[in-house]
């Protein structure tokens, strides 16, 4: 066989398992359907998760948006036909409610503060250090989390009424780290899981302490872990209610229990003003989000893969 004809056969063989073009058309055909369903479907799904989170806030601002005679009224307004911002003034002339949002921010910053200090400490202790006793304390950390709040609380109170400490600001931020320092700690062990020893090593061949190779090497990488742990501890600071309720005094009672005093009555409830209320008292919460979101999507997937 000559040259020619080698070439000539290759060709043909080569047009021969070529698709003809109305079959790859065909094909492109069915397959737009399929994916014009399957993004349909995917937006769908997005769009009824949205509505399920957002609906909630969407009535809070409905509500405090509505004159009071209008609230209860059925079937209700989703679109309210008479806004009216008295329930927003009401808020703004109630001076208690900015000592309860004075308490909650000076507990919750104290809470996400100490959070982070003594997590950043025990989980670099627990990641890059091999002791004695170390494992029986990783366990016994993650084991604090199984308690009843409940049973927790009864024990916390006769300890610090022994002590005198009810009715102050120690009270409460010892109390809320006790819920946000174990997931606090193994978040930020994750994290420092995922730095290589080789820049200690380093570090240390370079003259530097364990202390500075901590707060310069290593407490630098594990910035977004420990963004991500001080808006955990913040948030449950800000919003937690019955150790506040148990705990607190007037002088020191934060948002949650202050507002439930507040509007919630034996005789009616003032869901307007309450709901006015609660939504001037989210903004802090939301600002942190903005703010820290980057950090807090790169903190809880930084432990996720060890390298």
């Amino acid at each position: 066989m000559t040259t020619a004809t080698r070439l000539e056969a290759a060709r043909t063989g080569k047009e021969r398992s070529r698709p003809p073009h109305g079959g790859s058309r065909r094909s492109r055909s069915r397959l737009r359907p399929d994916l014009v369903r399957s993004r349909a479907l995917a937006w769908a799904a997005i769009l009824v998760i949205g509505m399920f989170g957002l609906l909630p806030l969407y009535w809070m601002l409905v509500t405090a948006l509505s004159p009071a005679d209008r609230v209860f009224q059925f079937p209700p307004d989703f679109l309210p036909g008479s806004i009216t911002l008295d329930n927003f003034r009401a808020v703004a002339d109630n001076g208690p409610l900015f000592d309860y949002l004075k308490n909650s921010i000076i507990v919750a910053l104290t809470t996400s503060v100490l959070s982070v200090v003594v997590s950043t400490y025990m989980g670099y202790s627990f990641s890059k250090y091999r002791y004695r006793g170390r494992r029986s304390l990783m366990n016994f950390v993650l084991a604090s989390q199984m308690f009843p709040q409940s049973l927790l609380l009864i024990t916390l109170y006769a300890l610090f009424r022994e002590f005198g400490m009810l009715g102050s600001y120690t009270a409460l931020v010892l109390s809320f780290s006790t819920f946000t320092l174990p997931l606090c700690v193994w978040m930020l062990k994750g994290i420092f899981d995922t730095i290589p020893d080789a820049l200690m090593e380093a570090a240390a061949i370079d003259g530097a302490s364990r202390w500075r190779i901590l707060h310069s090497v290593v407490a630098p990488l594990a910035a977004p872990g420990m963004a991500a742990a001080a808006l955990f501890s913040f948030v449950r600071g800000w919003n937690d209610f019955i150790f506040a309720l148990s705990l607190a005094d007037k002088d020191t009672m934060t948002l949650p229990p202050g507002l439930v005093n507040t509007y919630i009555g034996e005789a009616q409830t003032a869901w307007p003003t309450l709901m006015a209320a609660s939504l001037v008292v989210s903004l802090p919460v939301v600002v942190a989000f903005m703010f820290l979101q980057r950090f807090l999507v790169g903190g809880l997937t930084a432990g996720a893969v060890k390298s």
